[in-house]
């Protein structure tokens, strides 16, 4: 049996597509995104209360991209992964851990536009600067782009998803007006069933689709 431990608008959104994308039997135990991650028998899952973490058969993960990359070795290790070996194993390797970086610029932005709640706790160098990074790693999966319609050549795999989910949330702070290979495929994925099962279902942890760099009061 799976059980992924999930809170939705987190990395953990990664794992819940994949695993939609697998359509292996799982269940989810969905956490709000607060204190409760830090109760004792929920450490005991994910030492450092953070989401995702998985239950498998007994045994229990932690890390967004080492839960990939197991699932996939697993159970689409010829299709949504690409094993040691296959023609584009480096680029998915790659792929799949630059969502981490992409990521992380997110989770900066979201501590200063949602975690803070009073604007003297903001640093508007500090929203400018990780905004301003979050657009180079657009440029970087936009030259990768170029002349595909995935992130590898040979197909959709779980890079697509891993980054995909990433620009999901980083749409909240740079949009894609001047990325339009990005937009393109982001319609693309997006569009799937698997993505759209994995859409949040209760209250949002986002009050407005779009974060200026320095809010305005």
């Amino acid at each position: 049996m799976i059980r992924l431990h999930h809170a939705e608008q987190t990395r953990s959104m990664r794992t819940l597509w994949l695993l939609h994308e697998l359509e292996v039997p799982f269940e989810v135990v969905l956490h709000p995104f607060d204190k409760s991650l830090r109760d004792p028998a929920y450490l005991a899952i994910s030492p450092a209360g953070r989401v995702p973490s998985l239950e498998i058969e007994g045994d229990t993960m932690f890390e967004t991209g080492a839960i990939g990359e197991y699932l996939c070795e697993r159970f689409s290790p010829e299709g949504l992964g690409r094993m040691p070996g296959a023609p584009d194993r480096m680029d998915w390797l790659v792929w799949m851990h630059f969502a981490e970086t992409l990521s992380q610029h997110c989770a900066a932005l979201t501590q200063q536009h949602v975690a803070l709640r009073e604007d003297a706790m903001r640093s508007p160098i500090v929203m400018k600067l990780e905004a301003a990074r979050v657009v180079k790693c657009y440029d970087a999966i936009e030259a990768q782009l170029e002349g595909r319609d995935y992130l590898l050549s040979s197909g959709f795999t779980a890079a697509d998803i891993g980054v995909g989910q990433a620009v999901y949330m980083a749409q909240h702070f740079a949009k894609l007006d001047r990325h339009q290979g990005i937009a393109a495929w982001y319609q693309r994925i997006s569009g799937r069933e698997g993505f759209q099962k994995s859409l949040p279902q209760g209250v949002p942890l986002f009050e407005q689709s779009f974060f200026e760099p320095w809010p305005v009061v």
